[in-house]
């Protein structure tokens, strides 16, 4: 049986950046290209009007900043998950972005294998950060030199013990293997988690521990 097909939507405001992408995504016999939008107020129109699977969002846009779009699908549709595509590797945008509720964030001159991998790595159901813009984005992101583990006193033992872990990017099978747990306990444990500290994804749940001081 074949995978099933990936509906993805562009928004970016740059012709020779969105040509070349598009020619990308065309050639993928498990993606479909259904559209494209130049700011983030026709980004927002043409989820509601097409609900993608996956949007690829710039951030610096006329009209509507690719921010403010991100929050407003995420708001109103659990289908489309957005990935920020963007040359900023150190700026609070790509901050604001993950409390937007954005799944992935690449720099726009990854590699075609590396984005059509992260394109189906968040259909998936994960979410996805260029190593590039990590170190950058969680050190902005940091706002503590101490740290806080009175945010996390809501989980319990083994929560706090998959958190700690999931903490540093590990996926589920590395936590699994780690725990000596089935990584569908794994999996359970980290829906727990994000549920009891209100976070959308495990992007938010780096960025959450980083923000309290919560990584050695």
């Amino acid at each position: 049986m074949s995978a099933p097909t990936i509906r993805v939507a562009l928004v970016d405001d740059q012709p020779l950046f969105s040509a070349g992408l598009k020619m990308i995504l065309r050639s993928q016999a498990d993606i479909d290209f259904i559209g494209e939008a130049t700011d983030g107020q026709a980004a927002v129109q043409l989820a509601e009007a097409s609900a993608p699977d996956v949007m690829l969002m710039d951030i610096r846009m006329p009209v509507m900043d690719g921010i403010t779009a991100t929050a407003r699908i995420s708001k109103s549709s659990s289908r489309t998950k957005v990935i920020v595509l963007t040359t900023i590797q150190h700026d609070e945008a790509v901050v604001r972005a993950i409390q937007a509720g954005a799944a992935g964030f690449l720099t726009k001159d990854a590699t075609p294998e590396f984005l059509l991998a992260a394109i189906r790595t968040v259909h998936s159901g994960h979410s996805v950060i260029a190593p590039s813009i990590t170190n950058e984005l969680l050190r902005d992101y940091t706002s503590a030199d101490q740290g806080n583990p009175a945010v996390i006193e809501v989980l319990s033992e083994r929560e706090k013990d998959v958190f700690a872990l999931a903490s540093t990017g590990l996926s589920n099978a590395e936590i699994a293997a780690n725990l000596v747990l089935s990584e569908a306990t794994v999996k359970s444990h980290v829906g727990a988690i994000l549920s009891k500290l209100h976070l959308k994804n495990r992007i938010q749940l780096v960025a959450f521990a980083h923000q309290n001081g919560l990584l050695t």
